[in-house]
């Protein structure tokens, strides 16, 4: 059982250990069970490992690779255990994968996904998941292989959008099917930045956030109790500590939104774009 709210690791991508551990502190007394994090963010992995270390029996550990050959991916996963003080990840995940033929390559002979399954059968795997920005290909990758969760972007300005939310109906129905965990990710992007910080890394941006986010209490509690009126069993936590008590906030307050309420969310959301991933 997850909490409607996962601390996400992206907080930690450069941060001194003291504030991590504060920050960990926060998600222990406010009841966070469910851990994601992945090597690609930076320093999370070894800010976190002190902590997991000694809370690993109470949390839900999820970790990623963003290999895709078998080769490669061993090497991550061994690394990740290492960095993370651990014997097992409840759930490893494909991360990121935005391209077909890298699905195709991480799902094929020799791929990422071998890897994964021989570390099931130790006992260092639990479940399997499988993250992307791309709809259409967490679709193709629910056909080709069992995967027991899906993680990708999920906001009401997205939704409001006919193309994505056709995608997004479809991908809905395959995981009821197959009773996949769904979780999302950036409920709380406003839209790319612009102006002056159009281009910068997230570090140089008023926000470690790679995307423009909402940033006060009414805007992010909207937008965390629209996602979470859908059929989505967590959201993931922005990667700002500013953020995240905000979005506990939001959760413990949360009730679904009746329909009446959701369209009036999604008759703001025109003044918005939603999200381009440029990276």
């Amino acid at each position: 059982m997850s909490t409607i709210v996962t601390f996400g690791g992206a907080t930690f991508m450069k941060i001194s250990q003291e504030n991590a551990d504060k920050t960990m502190e926060l998600v222990l007394e406010r009841g966070i069970n469910h851990i994601d994090v992945a090597p690609e963010y930076g320093e999370a992995e070894i800010r976190l490992g002190s902590w997991i270390e000694k809370h690993r029996e109470n949390i839900f550990l999820g970790c990623k690779t963003g290999m895709r050959k078998k080769a490669q991916a061993k090497e991550e996963l061994y690394r990740s255990l290492e960095h993370l003080h651990t014997d097992f990840f409840d759930l490893y995940q494909l991360h990121g994968v935005d391209d077909f033929s890298e699905l195709d390559t991480a799902l094929g002979v020799a791929g990422a996904i071998e890897v994964i399954l021989e570390a099931r059968t130790k006992g260092l795997v639990k479940y399997i998941g499988i993250t992307s920005h791309y709809l259409s290909i967490l679709i193709k990758a629910l056909k080709m292989f069992e995967f027991d969760t899906v993680m990708f972007p999920f906001n009401f300005i997205f939704y409001s959008d006919t193309t994505y939310r056709k995608e997004y109906e479809k991908l809905m129905k395959l995981t009821a099917k197959k009773d996949i965990g769904v979780m999302v990710i950036k409920a709380i992007a406003k839209g790319n930045w612009k102006g002056i910080y159009e281009g910068l890394s997230m570090l140089e941006c008023p926000y470690t956030t790679w995307y423009e986010p909402f940033d006060t209490k009414p805007e992010i509690e909207r937008s965390i109790h629209f996602a979470l009126s859908q059929k989505i069993c967590t959201v993931v936590s922005a990667s700002d500590v500013r953020l995240l008590p905000l979005i506990i906030d939001a959760a413990d307050s949360f009730k679904p939104m009746s329909t009446e309420k959701q369209n009036l969310v999604l008759e703001e959301a025109s003044v918005y774009k939603p999200l381009e991933f440029t990276f």
